[in-house]
């Protein structure tokens, strides 16, 4: 399906790959849904094959740690270290007020909707829906010429909050009695994301520069393509289980070491051509994993169960989202302008480029077990307003960004020509 829509997407639409394949898979499965109005077993068969497919576990457990590797492998250290500053902040202190943020304010708009959730449950839903994933946003980016500064502030932040967003929703999880620690009661919330966050994070941190190190060693003592992309392959299936095994965080640890072997490896151990096959290699598996989790990502709202109410939640929750969005990016550009220059429109572009996508899915598919074996309500709900929040942010947002970033003239115009 995947290869169909890809060819579909790129003959006829022209759309970036991940949102003209996401609007492909999801236009497909409102057609079967209408269809489905008309002959029955047509959608039975078609929410039956999908149910064989574990999203969570497909996404968090598989395709995760190839996605982050691929991605920091091209992302230029010292630019990231220009910005890091920006992207601590963004990736720790602005998840954190995304989170809180999102938690109040979705909690509040449920009240008034009559559909009350939980506190500690409306948190979930802010911590699942607060990490960015701006792949279907960054060649958009790129072709119209933005700030390279403002780039990298975005694919930095994307890369590193991940992890800590996932450790964030498993502390917010244990607290709400869902997790595989016991329920320690919401005010000690925070110490218990403190003491996540200092485990997993910076251990997840060492383990990836141990494991990144230690590959770099083995590839700078050889020079061969093949077993030298052998090795980064191993050092991603085999480090993100191991992480998972030790308890720390598998995607930073697979950043840490993707920026190491990318940097660091790409100048010091390898040849011009293991460079260029390297580069191939990990490019390929990038596309197509994130052309299979995209078409999922279309496909999953046949599992999606709408509700009337549940729908004008997620409604309320898109503009609840982007203001928390504003604010978490807002905060820590304003603390740091008096140290440093930013570009014109940051807070905007960062704003409406942070785009949501499979993470915010796969955690949120992931409470079936837990929280929708004992509140089916519940895990509905956060299930609908996750979706509507992805599908607008990759569709609406992700097709705009390029106008947008014109309206504010943060586009180099195109070269002339003779």
């Amino acid at each position: 399906m995947a290869a169909v829509f890809s060819y579909l997407n790129h003959r006829f639409l022209g759309l970036p790959t991940s949102i003209g394949l996401m609007l492909i898979g999801l236009c497909s499965s409102l057609a079967i849904v209408a269809l489905g109005a008309l002959f029955p077993p047509l959608a039975q068969t078609s929410v039956a094959l999908l149910e064989q497919v574990d999203f969570d576990r497909t996404l968090m457990e598989g395709m995760l740690g190839f996605l982050l590797f691929a991605g920091s492998l091209h992302v230029d250290l010292n630019d990231l270290l220009k910005q890091k500053r920006v992207i601590a902040l963004l990736a720790t202190l602005g998840l954190v007020v995304s989170t809180f943020l999102v938690g109040s304010m979705v909690w509040l708009a449920l009240g008034w909707l009559g559909v009350g959730l939980p506190f500690v449950l409306c948190l979930l839903f802010g911590a699942l829906i607060s990490p960015t994933d701006p792949i279907a946003v960054l060649s958009v980016l790129g072709s119209l010429g933005a700030p390279r500064s403002l780039t990298t502030k975005i694919a930095g932040e994307s890369l590193f909050n991940d992890g800590v967003a996932v450790v964030m929703f498993l502390a917010i999880l244990g607290v709400a009695g869902f997790g595989s620690a016991q329920p320690v009661g919401e005010q000690a919330l925070a110490a218990t994301v403190l003491w996540l966050f200092a485990l997993e994070t910076l251990g997840g941190a060492a383990f990836g520069l141990a494991a990144g190190l230690a590959t770099y060693a083995l590839i700078r003592s050889i020079d061969n393509h093949e077993v030298e992309i052998l090795l980064s392959l191993a050092l991603v299936a085999g480090g993100y289980a191991l992480a998972h095994a030790l308890h720390v965080s598998g995607p930073i640890a697979m950043v840490v070491a993707g920026l190491l072997i990318g940097n660091r490896g790409r100048r010091f151990a390898m040849s011009a051509q293991t460079r260029q096959y390297l580069d191939t290699f990990w490019g390929l598996i990038d596309e197509i994993l994130n052309a299979v989790l995209f078409v999922l990502i279309g496909l999953e709202v046949l599992m999606v169960p709408f509700h009337g109410t549940w729908l004008l939640a997620g409604l309320l929750a898109i503009a609840i989202v982007l203001f928390a969005r504003w604010v978490a990016v807002g905060v820590p550009v304003v603390a740091l302008r008096p140290l440093r220059n930013f570009t014109p429109h940051a807070v905007k572009v960062m704003t409406w480029g942070g785009l949501r996508g499979g993470i915010s899915v796969a955690l949120a598919l992931s409470l079936k077990e837990t929280l929708g074996a004992q509140d089916r309500s519940a895990y509905e709900g956060i299930l609908v307003m996750t979706y509507v929040v992805v599908a607008f942010s990759i569709l609406v947002q992700g097709l705009t960004i390029g106008p947008f970033l014109r309206r504010l003239g943060l586009t180099r115009p195109p070269a002339r020509t003779a």
